[in-house]
């Protein structure tokens, strides 16, 4: 008789043995996401938001970003990406700007029109009304170095400025605009 009872009482508690072993299973899924999630944003992914009109009419103040951080760690910034860096002058700052050209380029800027190499930049995302009609220049872009502008060329400072971005300042490259909604956007 004795028997009969333990295996009846073992019959009764096996429902909740279940139960902790699902809801165990349960919390360790919920911290694996976690601990997953924080890995991603920590090292991957960053979000940002724009302070200023540097970059208009591309960005515009206060949008929200998503900075893809690994892409560079597999390869190199590219003329046309838009990147989030840190400033030159200030490290504790962050800038976001379009990479014009890499290391051993030459640019120029003649009447506000950038030339590469010679070659007269493709910047149809710059609005007349936003060109400078500066001359500077030429210089050639440092091995490791990046020269950098804003799209609103009378409202941006940038490598004309401050000079060259080392590749170690270069954060990632921002892949998506999220906010605001009606504007969001994949570069």
């Amino acid at each position: 008789m004795v028997d009969e009872t333990l295996s009846a009482s073992d019959h009764e508690r096996e429902p909740w043995r279940q139960r902790r072993l699902e809801l165990m299973g349960g919390l360790q899924t919920l911290l694996s996401a976690a601990v997953y999630a924080t890995l991603v944003i920590t090292f991957g992914l960053q979000v940002a938001r724009v302070d200023g009109r540097s970059m208009a009419p591309t960005l515009e103040d206060h949008d929200r970003l998503i900075v893809n951080k690994l892409v560079y760690e597999l390869g190199n910034p590219q003329p046309g990406d838009i990147v989030m860096l840190y400033y030159p002058i200030n490290p504790e700052k962050m800038f976001v700007k379009r990479v014009i050209a890499q290391e051993k380029d030459t640019v120029r800027i003649v009447d506000g029109r950038v030339y590469v190499n010679e070659i007269a930049l493709h910047d149809d995302y710059v609005p007349e009304e936003f060109r400078s009609h500066d001359d500077w220049g030429p210089i050639t872009v440092q091995p490791g170095y990046y020269f950098v502008m804003g799209d609103h060329r009378n409202n941006s400072s940038d490598s004309r400025h401050w000079g060259q971005v080392p590749k170690k300042y270069i954060v990632g490259k921002v892949n998506v605009r999220w906010w605001p909604l009606q504007k969001a956007r994949i570069f």
